[in-house]
């Protein structure tokens, strides 16, 4: 599931608050996507975490109804 490729996973908040970072681990994305929800999770934000090498988005949050 790891890549050697430090800017794999893409995370993004966007909002009232806008940041983004990459991680070569989806691992260690999805912790910080976990942190990210607890530090910027308000209403009207919205975090993604894409996978840059496929352009799949793996996760949102809030989840899509």
């Amino acid at each position: 599931m790891n890549s050697n490729q430090p800017d794999r996973y893409h995370l993004t908040v966007t909002g009232h608050v806008a940041a983004h970072g990459w991680w070569g681990s989806e691992t260690v994305a999805r912790a910080k996507m976990t942190e990210w929800i607890g530090d910027w999770g308000r209403p009207g934000a919205r975090i993604t975490l894409t996978d840059q090498e496929t352009g799949t988005v793996l996760t949102t949050w809030p989840d899509e109804a």
